[in-house]
């Protein structure tokens, strides 16, 4: 059983400047779409996976493309003489892969599964291959949501079992050994450093600040949390009023975005332990009247819906749940410009002002 079968339709990943995007709408086919003028220009279809495409990502420096697929495998794409060329990954996961994510260094990357582990790939020049090994215990349930410290070795995980957990990534065959960090001084591949056991439901997304010291994460309970490292790792949690949050991000040390199911931004701020706070929702409303749509409109949304009530558009830019957001221009220190993608099919480009 697919563990989140409507949340993920569409994955996005853009390169710097948003000139190319890469795409799936909800099937086994990746595409990529440059930016000419106003319009987008379909340039390439990556098209080796047999099962629903799960996670895109799209390494800035590296170019490379990494992705997943409920098929449980995973590609890493290369761009040669203007062809995407697949390399297959060793995965060695029995269930769906759910969500992907390079390191910051782009030498390996994060995979997590229905399988009730989190495989960390690195490529073996050797064999030219990908490699993987694998962080198990105490992952309970699929792994939804992934997102690397910045120092490349830490490695934050949320799953359906409602924990959060940070883990060590580190593989000795291909990095230095680490220097401590607040989060703990030792870091041995697997190694827990945090695990929060009652996030209140599913954990949708996680993202670290850019200092690494604080981590958000948002859970189905339409919680948003976070835990401070530098502060002895206290927990302050928010539970708010929208329907769950699906996505979050932070934009700047002391501010986060997270979107999800209510179809917009929202835009939180936390300053230290116990400051957790709403700011604003980030939106335009959309100016709709059910006068001015047609007949023909009416019954068609009407037939989709089968109720009279709610068949006007939502006063949001998005008409749909919004599942993933991600940094467009800017570091998380200080975001310029972010995206968000929703099972409308469309794609937002937001601005933020600090």
């Amino acid at each position: 059983m697919d563990p989140k079968p409507s949340v993920k339709a569409e994955k996005v990943k853009s390169e710097a400047g948003l000139k190319k995007i890469a795409v799936s709408p909800n099937n086994n086919v990746v595409t990529i779409y440059e930016k000419k003028g106003k319009e987008w220009v379909k340039i390439h279809e990556l098209t080796e996976h047999s099962g629903r495409i799960t996670g895109i990502d799209w390494a800035p420096e590296s170019n490379r493309i990494v992705t997943c697929a409920s098929d449980r495998n995973a590609y890493v794409w290369t761009l040669k003489d203007g062809v995407w060329k697949p390399t297959l990954v060793l995965v060695r996961i029995n269930r769906a892969a759910t969500c992907v994510k390079w390191s910051p260094l782009e030498n390996k990357f994060a995979l997590g599964s229905g399988a009730r582990l989190i495989a960390v790939c690195y490529f073996e020049k050797e064999n030219d291959w990908w490699l993987s090994k694998h962080i198990k215990k105490p992952i309970c349930s699929t792994v939804l949501s992934l997102d690397w410290h910045p120092n490349n070795v830490l490695l934050a995980a949320g799953s359906a079992d409602f924990h959060c957990r940070v883990f060590s990534a580190y593989i000795k065959d291909i990095e230095d050994k680490p220097g401590p960090t607040a989060w703990g001084a030792k870091m041995p591949f697997g190694e827990v450093l945090l695990e929060h056991k009652d996030c209140g439901g599913w954990v949708h997304s996680v993202s670290f600040s850019h200092s690494g010291d604080q981590l958000a994460w948002v859970a189905h309970n339409s919680s948003i949390t976070v835990v401070d490292a530098a502060q002895g790792k206290e927990v302050t949690q928010l539970t708010t009023d929208h329907l769950p949050l699906l996505s979050v991000l932070y934009v700047s040390p002391t501010e986060i975005v997270a979107a999800g199911h209510d179809c917009c931004p929202y835009q939180f701020t936390y300053k230290g332990p116990g400051t957790l706070e709403f700011v604003k929702k980030l939106d335009i409303p959309k100016q709709t009247s059910k006068g001015s749509m047609s007949a023909m409109q009416h019954f068609r949304n009407l037939d989709k819906k089968a109720t009279e009530e709610d068949i006007n558009e939502q006063d949001t830019l998005h008409q749909n749940s919004i599942t993933q957001l991600c940094v467009v221009s800017g570091g998380k220190a200080k975001v310029e410009k972010y995206s968000s993608v929703g099972l409308d099919g469309a794609m937002v480009i937001w601005d933020f002002k600090h």
